[in-house]
């Protein structure tokens, strides 16, 4: 796999730089990344903070030959991968929260996300924002932290494993997703980005990544939204 790099000391933000090469034509798996960003987003609008020279903080271009509603999956095979990197190179046991939040036990050591230009016909391209904690961030609630490890190696190790995993088809990325889930059997409430709002049993994802939940009133199926867990993790 060989593509552009792009790597600045400080920037507002990788996703927007990210952005802006993948309108201009940047190819598959451009990686921008950087050691602090002043301007870190995450879903809905948020801020991702981070402790300067103390993350992982990159994003990637990817243009997957996929069906434009198997875009979901994009987020959650990098989640997995990143997931399954850290476990290996950190000794730490990291799960997903659907959609997009890589967890240590209760704690928040990093999130995904994706911002994509689709169309009825294709996905034109899709940017993945990456952020993972080394070190704690200040002033953040529930926030964790990975510990000391050596970030150029966790970066190859995950690279690795997600162009294996975007190389497959969701036959291949959802079993893996679902072995590292922290969302599935455990009682959620879910927000849609409508606003509608199920509450049950998170069962299972379908083949485009859309969360299903067993609800009161029978099953639920949320493609894009908020998760909150309802009850505490076992197992």
């Amino acid at each position: 796999m060989s593509a552009p790099v792009r790597w600045d000391d400080v920037t507002e933000s990788t996703n927007a730089t990210a952005l802006v090469l993948a309108a201009e034509g940047a190819p598959s798996w451009t990686l921008v990344a950087a050691a602090h960003q002043t301007a870190g987003r995450g879903r809905h609008g948020r801020v991702w903070r981070d402790r300067p020279g103390s993350a992982l903080l990159c994003s990637l271009v990817l243009r997957p030959d996929w069906p434009p509603d198997r875009v979901g999956l994009v987020s959650l095979a990098v989640g997995a991968a990143m997931a399954e990197a850290i476990s290996e190179i950190a000794g730490v046991e990291i799960r997903c929260k659907w959609p997009n939040d890589l967890m240590a036990d209760d704690a928040k050591i990093g999130g995904i996300l994706g911002e994509a230009q689709v169309s009825a016909e294709a996905i034109a391209h899709v940017v993945v924002g990456i952020g993972v904690n080394v070190d704690m961030p200040e002033g953040v609630p529930g926030a964790g932290a990975i510990g000391d490890v050596d970030v150029e190696t966790l970066l190859a190790n995950f690279l690795r494993r997600c162009s294996s995993m975007l190389g497959a088809s969701a036959d291949e990325i959802l079993p893996r997703w679902r072995a590292v889930s922290l969302t599935l059997g455990r009682r959620v409430e879910a927000t849609t980005v409508d606003g509608d709002v199920a509450r049950g049993v998170a069962v299972d994802i379908d083949d485009t990544g859309a969360l299903l939940i067993d609800t009161d009133v029978g099953p639920a199926r949320v493609a894009f939204g908020e998760v909150e867990h309802l009850d505490v993790a076992t197992g």
